[in-house]
């Protein structure tokens, strides 16, 4: 029964596939609780994209989320095919939530586990990364897709991961990253967070490859305690995290930013469960309870948090999680969600309940060191893109060389990142797609951008097709791009 005090709105998605079930399951659960929570549903996901809006999601729905500023959604099913775009990451870059929290947990020996002492959360960024969605047709054999890193959108996340880790009492932050191969990108990534982890000395920090990182999570999750990594990373991660927990259907997760935030379980919509009593709702209801503890309602989180435990710890378990000779019961949706209810008002009597003091908020804007950039910025040279079909590189270097504008000089021809012309070497694979670099004739100096338009105009005028271009710069004299493989 609620108390006395004021109705907090949330806005609630039931979702598709195993959505509705797993939904209706943990707003019982929240109803039992006590919670004293007001509830706005809302429709998204396949209905909506199938009758023709892209975005899966109405003006209805965005008209709640911005007056509540809390959402409790389920797992949606994105139509297959182009012209669909994922409504999760809409809704994560629309509201401005750049952080994703996921604790993995192991809750041996209730849920079976090879890693009985696993307990890592990891930090996702939310909003760059692969995940911007920017890509193209550029040729009739290449596709592209942009991977954007911004220093204020990693400072946001880095900051976030160090200021988690103090207020809830953890040791060490990794970071997981790739700049061994993306030195631009990634680089920035792992630059900002060493800048960061300088202002948290009381926290360990460590980088790791993401290959070598993940594997090794995959063998030691006990050496990790918090994880901070990019967008795509992370959503990766924290799957293989919370399956080597017990199972995917156990993960929860919060979306944070500034003014609003999101909750979710970490799978996915299951149409293939749908309508049959068996998904678990746990990832759900963790993600409930990590909302509550948002909107500052501690007492009814714990109590969910605890007579969740005392269930698995009862034996009472889902089909995901059942294991004979260590689970008791083999329960439903609706039955699992009966038996968190009754125990209520019970704790665990292995291990220590659960109690919540913190909130899950972000770092305020004014406590964020971002600062803008005053470097000196040149335009020192230009890569131009061709479809080009003869696979022939030397004999289209030669074409380039004959086609190159006063004061610019052909630097490098590469195809899908490898250097082929000049001093190519015959065996290596080449597509139609191929970029042509041209920088100042004295290496480091400034060119005017008509050299730039020049020399596309001139490629245009001999029949080449110019599909796009990248100024390279220099800022403060430091170069801002990337050398070809084997330059």
């Amino acid at each position: 029964m609620k108390n006395h005090q004021s109705l907090i709105p949330i806005t609630v998605a039931h979702g598709d596939g195993i959505g509705p079930e797993i939904m209706r399951a943990a707003l019982r659960m929240l109803e039992a609780s006590g919670a004293p929570i007001a509830i706005e549903t809302i429709e998204i996901g396949e209905k909506l994209y199938l009758s023709g809006n892209t975005s899966g999601i109405g003006s209805e729905a965005w008209e709640s989320l911005f007056r509540t500023k809390v959402f409790l959604k389920g797992p949606i099913t994105t139509p297959f095919g182009g012209g669909y775009k994922s409504l999760n990451v809409t809704a994560r870059k629309t509201l401005g939530l750049f952080a994703n929290i996921r604790p993995c947990i192991s809750y041996s020996p209730f849920v079976f586990t090879r890693f009985p002492q696993m307990d890592v959360v990891i930090i996702r960024e939310n909003e760059e990364d692969l995940y911007a969605g920017i890509e193209y047709r550029q040729t009739r054999q290449v596709y592209q897709t942009l991977k954007l890193v911004s220093e204020p959108g990693s400072e946001k996340i880095v900051r976030y991961a160090f200021e988690y880790a103090r207020n809830n009492g953890r040791k060490k932050v990794t970071c997981l990253i790739k700049d061994n191969i993306m030195k631009v990108t990634d680089g920035l990534f792992h630059r900002v967070f060493d800048r960061v982890a300088a202002e948290f000395p009381e926290i360990k920090s460590d980088s790791m490859i993401i290959d070598i990182g993940t594997a090794r999570l995959a063998d030691s999750p006990e050496i990790f305690d918090v994880i901070v990594t990019q967008n795509l990373y992370g959503d990766i991660i924290s799957d293989v995290a919370a399956q080597l927990s017990g199972s995917v259907g156990i993960g929860g997760s919060a979306n944070v930013g500034d003014k609003c935030a999101m909750f979710e379980a970490i799978h996915g919509s299951a149409p293939d469960l749908a309508g049959k009593d068996l998904a678990n709702p746990s990832g759900l209801l963790l993600s409930a309870i990590m909302m509550l503890v948002h909107i500052n309602l501690p007492e009814p989180a714990a109590a969910l948090h605890n007579a969740w435990l005392k269930t698995l710890e009862d034996g009472i378990h889902t089909g995901d999680i059942y294991k004979s000779g260590m689970s008791r019961i083999r329960v439903g949706t609706q039955g699992f969600a009966d038996a968190v209810i009754e125990r209520l008002g019970t704790i665990p009597t292995q291990g220590e309940a659960v109690t919540y003091t913190q909130q899950i908020k972000p770092i305020q804007p004014s406590s964020w060191n971002l600062k803008m950039a005053s470097e000196t910025k040149t335009l020192t040279g230009v890569d131009i893109f061709l479809d080009y079909p003869n696979i022939k590189p030397n004999d289209l270097g030669a074409l380039l060389d004959s086609l190159t504008v006063q004061g610019l000089k052909l630097v490098v021809v590469s195809n899908r990142g490898v250097k082929v012309y000049p001093d190519g070497f015959a065996d290596t694979f080449c597509t139609d797609h191929w970029r042509c670099r041209f920088e100042a004739i004295e290496k480091g100096s400034t060119i005017e951008f008509g050299k730039v338009l020049a020399q596309m105009e001139a490629f245009h005028v001999a029949g080449l097709d110019c599909i796009k271009s990248e100024n390279l710069y220099l800022f403060d004299g430091h170069v801002g791009y990337s050398l070809a493989q084997g330059q």
